[in-house]
């Protein structure tokens, strides 16, 4: 009987049906070998990223996240806000 109640508490809290999901996003104004440094360390911070991997030449970001902490609006928000905008070139749950 409890393990259905912690069950049925991890369902309504959303935790037992948390999700990896990864992304593709292209970065724009990438002009030196140190921005794909940057445009890593801000995805890096936003909670429930669990790896990014930047790529100065195809201008790209791979990132895998927890979609049940973060969404895909919150990393593009964070490229931008150290002066590299974003777009999703590919979203796959």
């Amino acid at each position: 009987m409890k393990k259905l109640a912690f069950l049925l508490l991890l369902a309504q809290s959303g935790l037992l049906f948390a999700a990896e999901q990864s992304v593709m996003l292209s970065i724009s104004g990438m002009t030196c070998a140190v921005c794909p440094i940057t445009v890593k360390k801000s995805l890096q911070k936003v909670e429930g990223v669990k790896s990014v991997t930047v790529s100065y030449e195809n201008k790209t970001a791979a990132v895998v996240f927890d979609d049940q902490l973060t969404k895909v609006e919150s990393l593009l928000k964070a490229t931008e806000n150290v002066g590299y905008p974003a777009t999703v070139l590919k979203n796959t749950p």
